[in-house]
């Protein structure tokens, strides 16, 4: 899928976005967002970005840690949900930019921190996105990026794509909203598995390591700039 189409089906799924991810994670994707922020460990007065912000769950969790004295950003190249994650976190010092994570606004080695949920499955040249990373990152810093996984037991594998496909898409095509969904299952089929992510990590000069979580039907990629 093209990054425009992409990009207007965020857009148009934005209004019950937030809804659907918690009813049909039971409510765990913010604990595994927990986690991702406790992995990366941003600390106050730091810069932190949080990329395909969505409506702000990962950016909000590193303003909490980074409070006041230090920045953080929120990017990502759907207006509908960065208008969600204002009125949501309007109340936190976050800045807001419309933009490509394959071409990042901030200068070399000027950031501490970077996180990314549901995001990079999404990006067309996800090479050119963690080569990105790699850029703003500062020497030590560290990345985060959740994402949907493969696990590697058949069974599960079977019970991923029947809950994908049997109860997130009548769910979401009650809302309007089948054909957004259904792109969800077919865009896991193109994502590579936590080995393959992590070379890619690793050509672009980080230290990486991926980590499965929820049964293996998550995956968190852990990355350190040298």
């Amino acid at each position: 899928m093209h990054q425009p189409t992409i990009q207007a089906l965020f857009n148009h799924i934005a209004p019950h976005y937030d809804g659907l991810n918690h009813w049909l994670s039971w409510g765990q994707h913010l604990l595994w967002k927990r986690m991702v922020v406790g992995w990366v460990d941003p600390q106050p007065s730091q810069t932190g970005v949080d990329l395909c912000c969505g409506t702000g769950d990962l950016t909000g969790l590193l303003a909490a840690k980074i409070g006041a004295t230090g920045q953080v950003w929120g990017v990502d190249f759907s207006e509908s949900m960065l208008a969600l994650a204002r009125r949501r976190y309007a109340h936190l010092p976050i800045h807001w930019y419309w933009g490509d994570v394959q071409q990042l606004p901030f200068a070399e080695a000027s950031v501490d921190v970077v996180t990314m949920g549901y995001g990079l499955r999404n990006v067309p040249d996800r090479q050119q996105c963690l080569r990105e990373i790699w850029r703003v990152l500062k020497p030590g810093g560290r990345a985060g990026i959740l994402d949907f996984h493969r696990p590697q037991a058949p069974w599960l594998r079977a019970w991923q794509q029947w809950y994908l496909q049997q109860v997130v898409v009548p769910i979401a095509a009650r809302l309007g909203l089948a054909a957004e969904y259904e792109y969800l299952w077919a865009s896991l089929q193109t994502f590579p598995p936590g080995d393959q992510q992590v070379q890619w990590a690793q050509a672009c000069g980080f230290r990486a390591c991926h980590y499965p979580i929820a049964n293996g039907l998550m995956g968190v990629l852990i990355l350190q700039r040298p």
